[in-house]
């Protein structure tokens, strides 16, 4: 395992749990700061990153808040860049004025890319403002709301919201404590499918007696659309796990088969992974404790992306049509084997066989020091990557940064 620059050394437990590992690393050349916190306390928080093919354009949102306290969150932001010749070129910060309800704050970005119409569908959470999401849990009385802006000219320009809570959860939000998508990004599949993942601390006692830790707990899931975004419905939760904040990618399996999967993050025993042969449901699911989770749990991205042609001595054959995944999330020092990682050191992680338990690869550290949420994006027609991701010298909250690495690049610095 090999870091780019190599001037930072820093001691990791990988994933597998035998030992320690020294490597160096340092961060990616070329990784530009998109939002950074100010001497006026404003915070940015939430990454979330899109990328659309057709216009060769990025959209980079976050939350911006009066402090990095959840309670404190705003509004949406975002920054558009214009992928030309491996370079990006970014417009300045736009605050998203559409995406937002009066009383409410904004949160969770968590946008959707619609291929045939060229539609941005943008969809994030409205919380009372005050209201934060354990007073919520604690009560058993949902606050949120969701709610979606639409873009069909590339983020240039974006429609009112659609608050849609009642339409698409309908009477199952009375058995919601609350409920959040993302963040991160949303899926489109070959067959058309909208995926937008989710979670929801789901009630299942209302006795008073019960402290909520018993009777609340958080389960992934997601919403989708089989018409282009006309119609959206609520997919069944995934009850074997807890598990909350989510990602998910579609994956092309033997015989050209594919299939979405799901990595979810917990309050810190390992990475919850499911699969789903169908709209609406999870077949499979297995907690993964090899792969790191902080302590408290952290959000995590997932990706995935065309088996590379023979890259590294590949022992996949060159246009197989299978796909492998990418995966980022901080990685940090523990101080004994049974401990979690802290929220330091953001890692990448590579599997080459998706279905099957412990082939996740790495980890290859592109950020040293603090760091927190992340979101990956794959440019087909470069084959490279782009990640957007917190990062600080002191805190993990200080920026949001964006960098470039390709295929070759993975290949060359995670051991398969």
């Amino acid at each position: 395992m090999r870091g780019i620059a190599g001037a930072v050394t820093i001691v990791i437990g990988p994933p597998e749990f035998e030992g320690w590992v020294t490597m160096a690393t340092d961060q990616i050349s070329g990784a530009v700061t998109l939002f950074e916190k100010k001497k006026s306390g404003t915070v940015y928080r939430i990454p979330s990153l899109l990328y659309l093919e057709r216009d060769a354009v990025f959209l980079a949102f976050a939350e911006k808040r009066n402090s990095s306290s959840d309670v404190n969150a705003k509004s949406l932001v975002l920054r558009r860049g214009t992928f030309y010749d491996g370079t990006v070129k970014w417009e300045d910060e736009v605050k998203l004025e559409a995406a937002s309800l009066a009383g409410y704050r904004s949160m969770n970005p968590c946008p959707v890319y619609e291929r045939q119409g060229g539609k941005v569908y943008l969809f994030f959470n409205c919380i009372v403002d005050g209201v934060s999401e354990w007073q919520q849990v604690w009560r058993r009385k949902n606050a949120a709301r969701l709610c979606y802006v639409l873009s069909q000219d590339a983020g240039l320009s974006w429609s009112g919201p659609w608050d849609v809570t009642e339409k698409v959860i309908g009477h199952r939000i009375r058995h919601w404590a609350t409920f959040s998508v993302g963040p991160g990004h949303g899926v489109q599949t070959e067959g058309g499918t909208l995926v937008i993942p989710a979670y929801a601390y789901m009630v299942w006692q209302r006795c008073c007696l019960l402290p909520a830790c018993l009777s609340t707990h958080p389960h992934p899931f997601y919403f989708y659309s089989e018409d282009g975004g006309v119609n959206w419905a609520v997919g069944e939760p995934l009850t074997k796990y807890r598990g909350v904040e989510c990602e998910m990618a579609e994956i092309t399996i033997a015989n050209h088969n594919r299939v979405l999967y799901c990595n979810s993050r917990t309050s810190g025993q390992g990475r919850v992974e499911a699969i789903s042969l169908e709209p609406g449901y999870f077949e499979i699911a297995r907690l993964d404790k090899g792969l790191p989770e902080s302590k408290g749990g952290c959000q995590g991205s997932v990706a995935s992306f065309p088996t590379p042609n023979g890259l590294n001595g590949s022992q996949s054959a060159a246009g197989d049509g299978l796909s492998w995944l990418l995966y980022t999330h901080p990685c940090g020092e523990r101080k004994f084997f049974w401990h979690c990682h802290n929220r330091t050191n953001l890692g990448i992680f590579l599997n080459t066989s998706p279905l099957r338990r412990g082939h996740w690869h790495g980890p290859w550290v592109i950020q040293a020091g603090p760091c927190g949420y992340s979101d990956l994006a794959y440019v087909h027609g470069a084959r490279s990557f782009a990640c957007l991701y917190e990062c600080g010298t002191c805190d993990s909250w200080e920026q949001i940064t964006f960098c470039l690495f390709t295929v070759s690049d993975v290949m060359k610095n995670i051991i398969v």
